[in-house]
Protein backbone atom coordinates (compact mmCIF):
# COMPACT_ATOMS: atom_id res chain seq x y z
CA UNK A 1 0.00 0.00 0.00
CA UNK A 2 1.28 3.42 -0.80
CA UNK A 3 1.86 5.64 1.55
CA UNK A 4 -1.09 8.79 2.13
CA UNK A 5 0.06 12.27 2.98
CA UNK A 6 -2.17 13.63 6.20
CA UNK A 7 -3.98 16.93 4.10
CA UNK A 8 -5.17 14.64 1.62
CA UNK A 9 -6.95 12.30 4.02
CA UNK A 10 -10.00 13.93 3.76
CA UNK A 11 -10.42 12.89 0.01
CA UNK A 12 -10.21 9.43 1.38
CA UNK A 13 -13.22 8.95 3.56
CA UNK A 14 -14.59 5.20 4.20
CA UNK A 15 -11.42 4.15 2.65
CA UNK A 16 -8.03 2.31 3.84
CA UNK A 17 -4.99 4.41 3.84
CA UNK A 18 -1.31 4.60 5.26
CA UNK A 19 0.16 7.71 6.70
CA UNK A 20 4.00 7.68 8.08
CA UNK A 21 4.61 10.70 10.75
CA UNK A 22 6.02 11.76 14.06
CA UNK A 23 3.74 10.75 17.50
CA UNK A 24 2.53 14.43 18.09
CA UNK A 25 0.73 14.02 21.13
CA UNK A 26 -1.00 10.66 23.22
CA UNK A 27 -4.01 10.87 24.35
CA UNK A 28 -4.98 7.72 27.06
CA UNK A 29 -8.68 7.27 28.13
CA UNK A 30 -7.96 3.93 29.52
CA UNK A 31 -9.47 1.50 26.89
CA UNK A 32 -8.89 3.78 23.92
CA UNK A 33 -5.86 5.97 22.66
CA UNK A 34 -6.46 8.70 20.51
CA UNK A 35 -2.74 9.29 19.01
CA UNK A 36 -2.04 12.64 17.11
CA UNK A 37 0.26 12.03 13.97
CA UNK A 38 2.19 14.59 12.19
CA UNK A 39 3.91 14.50 8.77
CA UNK A 40 5.40 17.04 6.70
CA UNK A 41 1.73 18.41 5.30
CA UNK A 42 -0.69 18.82 8.18
CA UNK A 43 -1.62 16.74 11.74
CA UNK A 44 -4.46 13.95 12.48
CA UNK A 45 -6.24 11.95 14.87
CA UNK A 46 -5.51 8.66 14.98
CA UNK A 47 -7.79 6.43 17.40
CA UNK A 48 -6.80 2.57 18.35
CA UNK A 49 -9.08 0.59 20.79
CA UNK A 50 -8.64 -2.58 23.12
CA UNK A 51 -10.73 -4.43 20.58
CA UNK A 52 -7.78 -4.54 18.21
CA UNK A 53 -5.52 -5.92 20.88
CA UNK A 54 -2.13 -6.22 19.02
CA UNK A 55 -2.23 -2.64 17.51
CA UNK A 56 -3.84 -1.66 21.09
CA UNK A 57 -0.56 -3.44 22.88
CA UNK A 58 2.15 -1.21 20.37
CA UNK A 59 0.11 1.76 20.94
CA UNK A 60 1.05 1.22 24.77
CA UNK A 61 4.71 1.34 23.88
CA UNK A 62 4.74 4.74 21.84
CA UNK A 63 6.46 7.70 22.79
CA UNK A 64 6.48 11.49 21.76
CA UNK A 65 8.39 11.59 18.82
CA UNK A 66 8.49 8.07 17.85
CA UNK A 67 8.34 7.51 14.22
CA UNK A 68 5.04 5.31 13.08
CA UNK A 69 3.57 3.66 9.88
CA UNK A 70 -0.35 3.47 10.62
CA UNK A 71 -2.70 1.89 8.50
CA UNK A 72 -6.44 2.36 8.96
CA UNK A 73 -9.79 3.42 7.93
CA UNK A 74 -10.68 7.07 7.55
CA UNK A 75 -13.76 8.06 9.05
CA UNK A 76 -15.49 11.48 9.58
CA UNK A 77 -16.04 12.35 13.35
CA UNK A 78 -17.06 15.54 14.27
CA UNK A 79 -15.02 15.98 17.47
CA UNK A 80 -11.25 15.12 16.00
CA UNK A 81 -9.66 18.25 14.39
CA UNK A 82 -10.91 19.11 10.87
CA UNK A 83 -13.54 16.52 11.26
CA UNK A 84 -11.98 13.21 11.07
CA UNK A 85 -9.74 10.75 12.24
CA UNK A 86 -8.13 7.17 11.45
CA UNK A 87 -9.60 4.33 13.45
CA UNK A 88 -6.32 2.03 13.36
CA UNK A 89 -5.84 -1.46 11.97
CA UNK A 90 -2.36 -1.77 11.52
CA UNK A 91 0.76 0.34 13.73
CA UNK A 92 4.34 -0.25 13.20
CA UNK A 93 7.06 1.77 15.15
CA UNK A 94 9.55 2.89 12.66
CA UNK A 95 11.76 4.50 15.31
CA UNK A 96 11.59 4.67 18.84
CA UNK A 97 12.24 7.74 20.62
CA UNK A 98 14.12 7.85 23.72
CA UNK A 99 11.28 8.98 26.53
CA UNK A 100 12.71 12.07 27.51
CA UNK A 101 12.81 14.75 25.53
CA UNK A 102 15.77 17.31 25.75
CA UNK A 103 12.91 20.28 24.71
CA UNK A 104 9.79 20.09 24.26
CA UNK A 105 8.06 19.92 20.32
CA UNK A 106 4.54 20.34 20.82
CA UNK A 107 2.91 24.01 21.56
CA UNK A 108 5.57 26.70 23.76
CA UNK A 109 4.79 26.05 27.47
CA UNK A 110 5.76 28.05 30.51
CA UNK A 111 8.47 26.00 30.79
CA UNK A 112 9.80 26.34 27.25
CA UNK A 113 13.63 25.60 26.74
CA UNK A 114 16.08 28.35 25.76
CA UNK A 115 17.44 29.66 23.11
CA UNK A 116 20.30 28.50 23.30
CA UNK A 117 18.89 24.98 24.30
CA UNK A 118 16.59 25.17 21.23
CA UNK A 119 19.05 25.53 18.66
CA UNK A 120 21.58 22.73 20.24
CA UNK A 121 19.21 20.59 19.30
CA UNK A 122 17.67 22.30 16.15
CA UNK A 123 16.60 19.01 14.52
CA UNK A 124 14.26 18.89 17.21
CA UNK A 125 13.19 22.73 17.13
CA UNK A 126 11.99 22.26 13.74
CA UNK A 127 9.95 19.73 14.24
CA UNK A 128 7.28 21.90 15.44
CA UNK A 129 4.84 23.08 12.97
CA UNK A 130 5.31 26.57 12.96
CA UNK A 131 9.05 25.94 12.52
CA UNK A 132 8.25 24.12 9.63
CA UNK A 133 6.22 26.70 7.83
CA UNK A 134 8.99 29.07 7.86
CA UNK A 135 10.89 27.15 5.31
CA UNK A 136 7.82 26.30 3.24
CA UNK A 137 7.05 29.77 3.20
CA UNK A 138 10.77 30.30 2.10
CA UNK A 139 10.99 27.55 -0.33
CA UNK A 140 7.94 29.90 -1.85
CA UNK A 141 9.29 32.51 -1.68
CA UNK A 142 12.82 31.65 -3.35
CA UNK A 143 10.35 30.22 -5.84
CA UNK A 144 8.81 33.54 -6.68
CA UNK A 145 12.01 35.57 -6.63
CA UNK A 146 13.55 33.10 -9.27
CA UNK A 147 10.48 32.84 -11.79
CA UNK A 148 10.39 36.86 -11.82
CA UNK A 149 13.77 36.86 -12.57
CA UNK A 150 13.47 34.61 -15.38
CA UNK A 151 10.37 35.57 -16.58
CA UNK A 152 11.91 39.24 -17.19
CA UNK A 153 15.35 37.49 -18.81
CA UNK A 154 17.73 37.57 -16.02
CA UNK A 155 20.25 34.62 -16.45
CA UNK A 156 21.69 33.08 -13.32
CA UNK A 157 25.11 33.16 -12.50
CA UNK A 158 27.30 31.01 -9.72
CA UNK A 159 29.95 33.36 -8.25
CA UNK A 160 33.16 31.46 -6.69
CA UNK A 161 33.30 31.64 -2.71
CA UNK A 162 36.97 31.44 -2.30
CA UNK A 163 38.33 34.88 -3.48
CA UNK A 164 42.41 36.73 -3.54
CA UNK A 165 41.07 39.32 -2.13
CA UNK A 166 38.07 41.20 0.03
CA UNK A 167 34.87 41.58 -1.42
CA UNK A 168 33.76 44.65 0.84
CA UNK A 169 36.10 45.98 3.96
CA UNK A 170 38.78 43.90 4.76
CA UNK A 171 37.98 43.78 8.38
CA UNK A 172 35.09 41.72 7.83
CA UNK A 173 36.52 38.32 6.00
CA UNK A 174 37.32 34.90 7.05
CA UNK A 175 41.04 34.01 6.10
CA UNK A 176 41.05 30.95 4.64
CA UNK A 177 44.66 29.11 3.97
CA UNK A 178 44.67 28.12 0.44
CA UNK A 179 47.18 26.06 -0.35
CA UNK A 180 50.42 27.71 -0.16
CA UNK A 181 48.52 31.37 -0.08
CA UNK A 182 46.02 32.76 1.51
CA UNK A 183 42.36 33.08 0.41
CA UNK A 184 38.92 35.14 1.62
CA UNK A 185 35.44 33.42 2.14
CA UNK A 186 33.05 35.92 -0.21
CA UNK A 187 31.22 38.46 1.42
CA UNK A 188 28.69 39.13 -1.37
CA UNK A 189 29.16 38.12 -4.55
CA UNK A 190 29.44 41.65 -5.83
CA UNK A 191 32.32 42.05 -7.61
CA UNK A 192 31.77 38.93 -9.96
CA UNK A 193 28.17 40.33 -10.60
CA UNK A 194 29.65 42.94 -11.99
CA UNK A 195 32.11 41.36 -14.34
CA UNK A 196 28.81 39.75 -15.42
CA UNK A 197 28.51 43.51 -16.64
CA UNK A 198 30.98 43.69 -18.44
CA UNK A 199 30.52 40.61 -19.96
CA UNK A 200 27.61 41.75 -21.47
CA UNK A 201 25.13 39.67 -19.36
CA UNK A 202 22.94 42.21 -19.12
CA UNK A 203 20.55 41.13 -16.21
CA UNK A 204 22.15 38.59 -13.70
CA UNK A 205 20.69 37.10 -10.29
CA UNK A 206 22.35 34.80 -7.60
CA UNK A 207 21.36 32.78 -4.76
CA UNK A 208 24.13 32.12 -2.57
CA UNK A 209 25.71 31.77 0.51
CA UNK A 210 27.84 34.55 1.84
CA UNK A 211 30.21 35.29 5.12
CA UNK A 212 30.82 37.68 7.42
CA UNK A 213 33.29 38.08 9.97
CA UNK A 214 31.87 40.50 12.56
CA UNK A 215 31.99 39.95 15.83
CA UNK A 216 28.02 40.89 16.27
CA UNK A 217 25.84 39.49 18.51
CA UNK A 218 22.42 41.11 18.05
CA UNK A 219 19.20 39.57 16.35
CA UNK A 220 20.18 41.06 13.24
CA UNK A 221 23.50 39.37 12.47
CA UNK A 222 24.81 36.21 11.47
CA UNK A 223 28.59 35.09 10.24
CA UNK A 224 27.09 33.39 7.65
CA UNK A 225 23.86 33.62 5.76
CA UNK A 226 22.41 33.36 2.36
CA UNK A 227 22.30 35.86 -0.09
CA UNK A 228 20.06 37.48 -2.79
CA UNK A 229 21.33 39.42 -5.45
CA UNK A 230 21.48 40.86 -8.89
CA UNK A 231 22.50 43.14 -11.04
CA UNK A 232 21.04 44.97 -14.57
CA UNK A 233 22.95 47.10 -17.47
CA UNK A 234 21.92 50.32 -18.85
CA UNK A 235 20.17 51.58 -16.15
CA UNK A 236 20.27 55.86 -15.63
CA UNK A 237 20.26 55.90 -11.72
CA UNK A 238 19.95 53.58 -8.84
CA UNK A 239 16.46 54.87 -9.24
CA UNK A 240 16.33 51.59 -11.88
CA UNK A 241 17.37 49.67 -9.29
CA UNK A 242 15.10 50.74 -6.87
CA UNK A 243 11.80 50.43 -9.40
CA UNK A 244 13.10 46.66 -10.29
CA UNK A 245 12.93 45.76 -6.50
CA UNK A 246 9.85 46.94 -5.57
CA UNK A 247 8.35 44.69 -8.13
CA UNK A 248 10.17 42.18 -7.25
CA UNK A 249 8.81 42.19 -3.82
CA UNK A 250 5.68 43.01 -4.59
CA UNK A 251 5.31 40.03 -7.18
CA UNK A 252 6.73 37.64 -4.17
CA UNK A 253 4.80 38.71 -1.37
CA UNK A 254 1.73 38.36 -3.12
CA UNK A 255 2.75 34.85 -4.08
CA UNK A 256 3.04 34.15 -0.65
CA UNK A 257 0.73 35.73 0.90
CA UNK A 258 -2.01 33.62 -1.84
CA UNK A 259 -0.84 29.97 -0.75
CA UNK A 260 0.30 30.54 2.70
CA UNK A 261 -1.07 33.76 4.13
CA UNK A 262 -4.00 31.79 6.35
CA UNK A 263 -1.47 30.01 7.71
CA UNK A 264 1.19 32.66 8.76
CA UNK A 265 -1.73 34.45 10.42
CA UNK A 266 -2.83 31.20 12.07
CA UNK A 267 0.53 30.39 13.38
CA UNK A 268 2.20 33.53 13.89
CA UNK A 269 -0.54 36.43 14.17
CA UNK A 270 0.60 38.04 11.28
CA UNK A 271 -1.15 39.64 8.94
CA UNK A 272 1.01 39.91 5.58
CA UNK A 273 0.54 42.55 3.35
CA UNK A 274 1.63 43.57 -0.05
CA UNK A 275 2.92 46.42 -0.36
CA UNK A 276 1.22 49.38 -3.11
CA UNK A 277 3.96 50.75 -5.35
CA UNK A 278 5.82 53.40 -5.53
CA UNK A 279 7.45 52.77 -2.09
CA UNK A 280 7.87 55.73 0.46
CA UNK A 281 11.31 57.18 -0.16
CA UNK A 282 13.42 59.86 1.81
CA UNK A 283 16.85 60.88 1.62
CA UNK A 284 19.22 60.35 4.28
CA UNK A 285 19.80 63.67 4.77
CA UNK A 286 15.96 63.97 5.19
CA UNK A 287 15.73 60.74 7.51
CA UNK A 288 17.72 62.72 9.56
CA UNK A 289 15.63 66.02 9.83
CA UNK A 290 12.66 63.81 10.57
CA UNK A 291 14.34 61.50 13.43
CA UNK A 292 15.57 64.39 15.21
CA UNK A 293 12.19 66.27 15.16
CA UNK A 294 11.00 62.60 16.85
CA UNK A 295 13.78 63.40 19.05
CA UNK A 296 15.68 59.92 18.20
CA UNK A 297 19.11 60.07 19.28
CA UNK A 298 21.61 59.98 16.21
CA UNK A 299 24.75 57.84 16.85
CA UNK A 300 26.34 58.57 13.78
CA UNK A 301 25.38 61.46 11.40
CA UNK A 302 26.15 59.30 8.07
CA UNK A 303 24.27 56.25 9.10
CA UNK A 304 21.20 54.97 10.96
CA UNK A 305 21.23 52.74 14.12
CA UNK A 306 19.30 50.14 14.65
CA UNK A 307 16.82 52.15 16.62
CA UNK A 308 16.78 54.99 14.17
CA UNK A 309 15.88 52.29 11.28
CA UNK A 310 12.67 51.17 13.75
CA UNK A 311 11.68 54.76 14.66
CA UNK A 312 11.72 55.81 10.92
CA UNK A 313 9.85 52.77 9.67
CA UNK A 314 7.08 53.47 12.45
CA UNK A 315 6.88 57.03 11.02
CA UNK A 316 6.30 55.96 7.73
CA UNK A 317 3.82 53.16 8.92
CA UNK A 318 1.73 56.11 10.21
CA UNK A 319 1.49 58.93 7.88
CA UNK A 320 2.09 56.60 4.76
CA UNK A 321 0.18 53.35 6.11
CA UNK A 322 3.41 51.33 4.47
CA UNK A 323 5.86 48.67 5.45
CA UNK A 324 8.49 49.45 3.70
CA UNK A 325 10.98 52.82 3.07
CA UNK A 326 13.61 53.28 0.61
CA UNK A 327 16.48 55.04 2.26
CA UNK A 328 18.59 57.21 -0.49
CA UNK A 329 21.66 58.87 -1.06
CA UNK A 330 24.09 57.78 1.49
CA UNK A 331 27.32 59.55 2.02
CA UNK A 332 30.70 58.51 0.73
CA UNK A 333 32.04 57.95 4.05
CA UNK A 334 29.59 54.90 4.71
CA UNK A 335 29.53 53.35 1.06
CA UNK A 336 32.28 51.12 -0.70
CA UNK A 337 34.85 53.12 -3.31
CA UNK A 338 32.36 51.32 -6.07
CA UNK A 339 29.24 53.47 -5.41
CA UNK A 340 28.57 56.01 -7.96
CA UNK A 341 28.58 59.48 -6.86
CA UNK A 342 26.05 62.17 -7.47
CA UNK A 343 26.79 64.44 -10.08
CA UNK A 344 25.30 67.61 -8.49
CA UNK A 345 26.32 66.35 -4.78
CA UNK A 346 29.62 64.37 -5.52
CA UNK A 347 29.85 63.99 -1.59
CA UNK A 348 26.67 61.50 -1.31
CA UNK A 349 26.12 58.33 -3.55
CA UNK A 350 23.50 56.99 -5.74
CA UNK A 351 22.65 54.26 -3.50
CA UNK A 352 20.09 53.31 -1.05
CA UNK A 353 18.92 50.54 1.74
CA UNK A 354 15.51 49.32 1.82
CA UNK A 355 13.92 49.16 5.60
CA UNK A 356 10.98 46.76 5.81
CA UNK A 357 9.19 47.18 9.39
CA UNK A 358 11.97 48.65 11.28
CA UNK A 359 14.68 46.81 9.76
CA UNK A 360 17.18 46.89 6.68
CA UNK A 361 16.48 43.50 4.22
CA UNK A 362 18.71 45.69 1.37
CA UNK A 363 21.38 47.84 0.27
CA UNK A 364 21.39 49.01 -3.52
CA UNK A 365 22.87 51.51 -5.54
CA UNK A 366 24.42 52.21 -9.23
CA UNK A 367 27.78 51.20 -9.64
CA UNK A 368 30.41 53.44 -11.34
CA UNK A 369 31.46 51.98 -14.05
CA UNK A 370 34.37 54.27 -15.69
CA UNK A 371 37.55 52.63 -15.29
CA UNK A 372 39.72 56.12 -14.35
CA UNK A 373 36.80 57.51 -11.90
CA UNK A 374 36.56 53.86 -9.86
CA UNK A 375 40.42 54.25 -9.53
CA UNK A 376 40.29 57.54 -8.15
CA UNK A 377 37.37 56.68 -5.78
CA UNK A 378 39.14 53.63 -4.82
CA UNK A 379 42.50 55.64 -3.88
CA UNK A 380 40.31 57.97 -1.93
CA UNK A 381 38.96 55.53 0.26
CA UNK A 382 42.57 54.05 0.96
CA UNK A 383 42.21 50.76 -1.30
CA UNK A 384 45.58 49.21 -2.53
CA UNK A 385 44.68 49.26 -6.53
CA UNK A 386 47.44 46.70 -6.49
CA UNK A 387 44.97 44.20 -4.33
CA UNK A 388 41.82 44.79 -6.60
CA UNK A 389 43.42 45.01 -9.83
CA UNK A 390 41.89 42.26 -11.53
CA UNK A 391 38.39 43.74 -10.44
CA UNK A 392 39.71 47.07 -11.98
CA UNK A 393 40.01 45.23 -15.17
CA UNK A 394 36.56 44.53 -15.85
CA UNK A 395 35.98 48.16 -16.73
CA UNK A 396 39.09 48.92 -18.46
CA UNK A 397 37.60 47.45 -21.86
CA UNK A 398 34.54 48.87 -21.73
CA UNK A 399 31.46 48.30 -19.35
CA UNK A 400 27.96 49.42 -20.01
CA UNK A 401 26.18 52.05 -16.75
CA UNK A 402 24.71 49.16 -14.20
CA UNK A 403 23.56 48.93 -10.86
CA UNK A 404 22.34 45.79 -8.48
CA UNK A 405 21.12 44.87 -4.91
CA UNK A 406 21.69 42.27 -2.52
CA UNK A 407 18.73 41.20 -0.36
CA UNK A 408 18.67 38.99 3.12
CA UNK A 409 16.13 36.51 2.88
CA UNK A 410 16.32 35.90 6.41
CA UNK A 411 15.74 39.49 7.01
CA UNK A 412 12.83 39.34 4.85
CA UNK A 413 11.57 36.34 6.89
CA UNK A 414 11.87 37.57 9.86
CA UNK A 415 9.09 40.49 9.32
CA UNK A 416 6.81 37.97 7.29
CA UNK A 417 6.32 36.19 10.27
CA UNK A 418 6.89 39.21 13.03
CA UNK A 419 10.07 37.00 14.54
CA UNK A 420 12.37 39.00 16.80
CA UNK A 421 15.64 37.21 15.66
CA UNK A 422 17.44 35.75 12.95
CA UNK A 423 18.36 32.46 14.74
CA UNK A 424 14.93 31.77 14.53
CA UNK A 425 14.58 31.30 10.78
CA UNK A 426 18.09 30.23 9.79
CA UNK A 427 17.55 26.65 9.13
CA UNK A 428 21.21 26.34 11.26
CA UNK A 429 22.52 29.56 12.66
CA UNK A 430 25.56 30.51 12.69
CA UNK A 431 27.24 33.03 15.49
CA UNK A 432 30.30 34.42 16.33
CA UNK A 433 30.12 31.39 19.18
CA UNK A 434 28.13 29.62 16.99
CA UNK A 435 29.69 26.22 14.51
CA UNK A 436 27.29 23.25 16.21
CA UNK A 437 25.40 21.53 15.27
Amino acid sequence: MQRTLINTIKKQVGKKVKICGFIHTIRDQGNIKFVLVRDTSGTIQTVVTKINKEAFQTAKSLNLESVVEIIGLVKEEGQAPDGIEIEIKEIKILSQAALELPIPVTKKTKNEASEVKRLNFRWLDLRKPEKLLIFKVWTEMEKAFREYWLKHGYIQIHSPKLMSTASESGAEVFEVKYFNRKAYLAQSPQFYKQMAMAAGFEKVFEVGPAFRAEPSFTPRHATEFTGYDAEISFIKSHQDVIKEEEKLLVFALQKIKEKFGKEILKAYRRQLIVPETPFPQVTMKEAKEILKKMKVPSEKQDDLSPEEERKLSKYFKKIKNHEFVFVTEYPIEVRPFYHMRKETGPSVTKSYDLLYNGIEITTGAQREHRYEILKKQAEEKGVNLKSIQNYLNFFKYGCPPHGGMGIGPERMLMKIFNIKSIREVAYLYRGVKRLEP
